[in-house]
């Protein structure tokens, strides 16, 4: 059964032999998938759905079952990704200040990593009032690089956020910084120090969200599948819980349109792909 079904023999023998004798085959592979479901489920902190579970299942376990399959076991068991609420914009664009223009132009996908750097500020809401987050991510694998978060929404949140990318990572003159049009994003300090890393800077349209959609997506993720369940009494809870799930974004959290690996996994993907070129390169002909 385990060469029709292309599962691990080792790994699924170990996991028989915990199980009753007189169960069937059918039973007990029944059983043994409805297990790892669970583990991706809780290891993935609740916010995966029958897709990504899918794409765990084959890569992990090596199990080859429809994602139709795993969505009914999923319902079953009553195991149910987040849902997400929505949320209202922070851009303050009604301000006196020099914008530029949309050089990004939505073009979401460059080739090679620290070419267009997105940024943006959402806020999140406690018992003492609003924290405000500001997150820097490189497009090519959707990698938070930095962050700040306080409970100002001033020209300091994304200022020190980009300061804080910039000792990470040197990006090679004309990488281009997306951002809304919002004054702090137009401040003068925040421009010189875009200036100064010799940055094509870009701006969204006036009020479309579509501009700097995957900002917005990884917003959505961030608070559907993990800040919505909790309520923070603090501003010190919710700022902790939000690194927490920046660590996993970037270390563990699958995405589709990186081929189902995380941000970290695929600039190192990228990395060991551009060495091997490099290698290549050096080879001397016959």
């Amino acid at each position: 059964m385990c060469e029709v079904l292309n599962v691990s023999k080792a790994g699924f023998f170990k996991w028989r032999g915990r199980r009753d004798s007189e169960d069937t085959e059918r039973e007990i592979f029944n059983k043994f998938l409805d297990e790892r479901i669970r583990f991706h489920f809780y290891d993935n902190l609740g916010t995966y759905g029958s897709p990504r579970i899918h794409k765990k299942l084959l890569k992990v376990d090596g199990i080859v079952v429809s994602e139709k399959t795993v969505a009914n076991r999923m319902k079953t068991a009553g195991l149910y990704a987040m849902h997400t609420k929505k949320y209202i914009s922070t851009t303050d664009s009604t301000h006196d200040l020099h914008y530029y223009e949309n050089v990004l132009n939505q073009n979401f996908y460059p080739e090679e990593p620290n070419k267009v750097w997105v940024t943006d500020i959402t806020y999140i809401q406690t018992g003492e009032g609003f924290v405000y987050l500001n997150p820097v991510i490189d497009l090519f694998s959707r990698r938070v690089i930095s962050f700040t978060i306080g409970d100002r929404m001033d020209r300091n949140l994304p200022l020190n956020a980009l300061r804080k990318a910039l000792e990470i990572r040197m990006p090679e003159p004309g990488w281009i910084h997306h951002s809304d049009r919002g004054s702090q994003y137009c401040s003068k300090d925040n421009i010189a120090e875009l200036e100064a890393a010799q940055s094509t800077i870009s701006m969204s349209h006036k009020g479309n969200p579509y501009d700097n959609a995957c900002v917005e997506s990884f917003f959505a993720s961030l608070k559907k599948e993990y800040l919505y369940r909790f309520t923070f009494k603090t501003k010190a809870e919710a700022m902790s819980a939000v690194a927490f799930y920046i660590q996993f974004y970037n270390k563990k959290r699958i995405h589709s349109t990186l081929g189902y690996v995380s941000p970290e996994e695929y600039e190192k993907a990228y990395s060991k792909e551009q060495k091997l070129y490099a290698n290549e390169s050096i080879i001397p002909s016959a």
